[in-house]
C-alpha cells in the first residue's frame, strides 16, 4: 500500500512550473494594487509607473547575469517557439547558412525552424537516441556560418552542457530556457542567450533575449515587427503591448533570486538536488536507471524510469500521484518519469521524494531486475 499523503503537493512539472511561494504571496497581496492604486494587470504600458517596473526586470537581469554593457536585454513574446525563426530572421544578415547542434527535441525543433529561412548544417549527424554530447573533436563546425545555436539542457530528453562549445568566432546562440539562473556562466561567451519564463523565471509569457549589440542593426525584410530585436532594442522592449502582470512577476522572480544568494546560491542548491536524486538512482541496484550519459546528464530535469518496464512506471506514477507528487510523468516522446528540479524546487522537497522512491522499491521486490 502506498504511503499516507503529502501534507502539501509538490509540482515537479517540466513547464510552466513551480514559482517561489514567497513570489505568489507578493502576486496575491499587490494583485489589486501594486502601488498605485490600481493592479498591474490595468496599467498602461506606457505609463510612467510601468515603465519603472519594466526597467526594473531588465536591470535585475541584468545583475543577476553580470550582463555587459555591449549586450541588450529584450523582453519580448511568442516563447522559445517564436525565438526558433526570430534568432534566424534578426542574424541572417551575416550569411545564409547555420551550424545547428542537436542534443535533443528542442534543438532539433528549432533547427527545422531556421532550415524555414537559411541552410542549417547538423554539426554531426541526428543521433537515433539523445542520450548524450559527443566529443566535440567529432564536430564539424562551419567558419562561414552566420551562428552556431545550441540548446543547453534539453528538458525532454535530460541532457544537460557542462561545457560551453568552443566556435573558434562564429557567434553562439543559446537556448537555456530551463536551465537559466542555475548555474553562473559568462555572458561573453555569447552572441543570443534565449530563456523563456516559464521554468525559472516566472509564469509562461515572455522571453527575455540577451544579444551582443553588433548583432543587431540588420533584420531579414522577412522578420515580423514583434521579432525584430533591433526594434524591441530601440523601443526597450515597449514596441507593443507587454503582458504586464508577466514582466512584473519576473521582476519579483529576479528579486527572490538575488536575496537567495544570487546565481552562487541557485548553483550550489541545483547541485545538492540533483546529486541526490541521481544518488538514490545509482544506489537502487538498477530498480531505478537513467538513460542519459553520466557526463550530459541534467542537473534540472531527470528522466528515469524503472527497470522493469512500463507497467511498474504506471505504478509508481499512480502512487506518486496519488500521494501529491504533480506532475512526474515523463514527456510522451520518452515515457517513464521525469523530475523537473527548478529554481523554486526545494531541497527539502527532492528529499521527501527520493525518500517515496526507496520506499516505493522496498514495497515492490516484484519490480527488481
Amino acid at each position: 500500500m502506498a504511503q499516507s499523503s503529502l501534507k502539501q503537493v509538490i509540482n515537479f512539472g517540466a513547464g510552466p512550473a513551480k514559482i517561489p511561494r514567497q513570489v505568489l504571496e507578493q502576486v496575491r497581496d499587490e494583485l489589486l494594487d501594486c502601488g498605485c492604486g490600481i493592479s498591474v494587470m490595468e496599467l498602461s504600458h506606457r505609463s510612467s509607473e510601468y515603465a519603472a517596473i519594466n526597467n526594473r526586470a531588465i536591470d535585475l537581469y541584468r545583475e543577476q547575469l553580470n550582463i555587459p554593457e555591449n549586450y541588450k536585454v529584450l523582453l519580448m513574446q511568442g516563447g522559445g517557439t517564436g525565438a526558433f525563426a526570430s534568432v534566424a530572421l534578426n542574424l541572417l544578415h551575416r550569411g545564409e547558412k547555420a551550424d545547428y547542434i542537436l542534443t535533443g527535441v528542442w534543438s532539433t525543433k528549432a533547427a527545422k525552424e531556421a532550415s524555414k529561412y537559411l541552410k542549417v548544417n547538423h554539426v554531426f549527424p541526428k543521433p537515433e537516441k539523445f542520450n548524450g554530447i559527443p566529443d566535440q573533436s567529432t564536430w564539424k563546425l562551419d567558419p562561414e556560418a552566420a551562428y552556431v545555436y545550441y540548446c543547453d539542457n534539453e528538458t525532454v530528453n535530460g541532457v544537460e552542457f557542462p561545457f560551453i562549445p568552443e566556435t573558434n568566432g562564429v557567434p553562439l546562440v543559446c537556448d537555456m530556457s530551463s536551465n537559466i539562473m542555475t548555474r553562473v556562466f559568462d555572458v561573453t561567451k555569447f552572441g543570443v542567450v534565449i530563456a523563456c519564463a516559464q521554468k525559472n523565471l516566472g509564469p509562461a509569457g515572455i522571453t527575455a533575449i540577451i544579444i551582443r549589440e553588433d548583432l543587431l542593426g540588420k533584420p531579414s525584410p522577412l522578420c515580423p515587427q514583434v521579432f525584430d530585436y533591433t526594434l524591441f532594442t530601440q523601443e526597450n522592449s515597449l514596441l507593443n503591448t507587454p503582458p504586464t502582470l508577466i514582466v512584473y512577476i519576473f521582476s519579483l522572480v529576479l528579486l527572490w533570486v538575488k536575496n537567495q544568494g544570487g546565481l552562487v546560491g541557485m548553483e550550489a542548491n541545483s547541485k545538492a538536488k540533483s546529486e541526490l536524486l541521481y544518488k538514490c538512482i545509482e544506489n537502487s541496484q538498477g530498480f531505478y536507471s537513467c538513460p542519459v550519459a553520466k557526463d550530459s546528464r541534467s542537473r534540472i530535469t531527470v528522466p528515469f524510469c524503472l527497470s522493469a518496464g512500463a507497467e511498474a512506471d504506471k505504478q509508481f506514477l499512480k502512487e506518486a500521484q496519488d500521494l501529491g507528487f504533480l506532475q512526474l510523468k515523463g514527456h510522451r516522446l520518452v515515457g517513464g518519469v521525469r523530475a523537473a528540479m527548478y529554481n523554486a524546487m526545494t531541497l527539502d522537497e527532492v528529499k521527501i521524494l527520493v525518500e517515496f522512491m526507496t520506499k516505493f522499491q522496498e514495497r515492490n521486490p516484484q519490480y527488481s531486475t
